[in-house]
């Protein structure tokens, strides 16, 4: 075991990443994402390692960024909301970049950043029950950096229609939409994920790197532009009075009162 925000299992040649927050649905927040950061770079360097599943403890995937967090940190400035966006970048280009094949195993809800966090693995196994959705646009926030993903993955389109609604959809039109690999029972969700990384073990190690070497390559330089003008949205809209206005909101339970546009 590792860190309390991320605990760490070794079962042959698999390692098992779990965000540790059950306490707050594994919400997202600077420690998190740096823990989780680190143990996919220790993942990727570990010769024992041949395949990482990514979880979370308790019911819930990953329910987005901390909310709570979001409040404290609404009055940073532009050069600290910078450094978060980031952060958030660094992790999910390093999931998409790990030489190891990555399992998402959604055993909840997977909203906004926790959507982006599980899509953006090699593979993601959800339950019949697991719910999606990028919410941000609920509570005065953009979307910004699970967007260029998104679009690779769903089309234009498909993507308008997510991030502009930020309505909550299940594991079926996940899969229909081609964001999730496979629905599976819940009983059977990380058995599954352990069988499927057995069977990623008997490939070469060399190529399934050099596969995910290639994929990441042939985008390389739109990614990187997309990402950088995504960190700046992201910060951008974090200090909005909208953005502020939203986190309260949510906080007090109450509905939203927008500035226009």
């Amino acid at each position: 075991m590792s860190g309390a925000l991320v605990l760490r299992e070794q079962r042959g040649s698999t390692t098992i990443l779990t965000m540790n927050r059950p306490e707050r649905r594994n919400a997202l927040n600077p420690a998190l994402i740096a823990e989780l950061t680190g143990e996919m770079i220790a993942a990727g360097e570990d010769a024992r390692c041949r395949a990482v599943i990514l979880t979370g403890a308790g019911n819930t995937f990953c329910a987005g960024m901390d909310m709570e967090h979001l409040a404290k940190v609404a009055e940073q400035r532009e050069a600290e909301h910078l450094a978060e966006a980031n952060a958030l970048v660094r992790l999910m280009m390093t999931i998409r970049e790990l030489p190891k094949p990555v399992i998402a195993v959604v055993n909840g809800a997977a909203i906004a950043g926790g959507t982006g966090l599980a899509t953006i693995c090699d593979f993601t196994l959800a339950a019949p029950e697991a719910k999606f959705g990028f919410t941000e646009v609920r509570i005065g926030f953009v979307p910004a950096i699970v967007s260029s993903a998104l679009l690779r993955m769903a089309g234009e389109k498909q993507a308008r229609e997510l991030l502009l609604t930020g309505k909550i959809f299940s594991s079926e039109e996940a899969l229909r939409l081609g964001l999730i690999t496979w629905i599976v029972n819940p009983e059977q969700l990380m058995d599954e994920a352990l069988a499927l990384a057995g069977s990623l073990a008997l490939n070469c190690p060399s190529s399934m790197a050099g596969v995910k070497r290639l994929l990441a390559s042939f985008e390389q330089h739109q990614m990187e532009e997309e990402m950088r003008i995504s960190v700046l949205a992201n910060a951008a809209q974090r200090q909005h009075p909208d953005f502020k206005e939203g986190i309260r909101a949510f906080l007090m339970k109450r509905k939203p009162v927008w500035q226009r546009a």
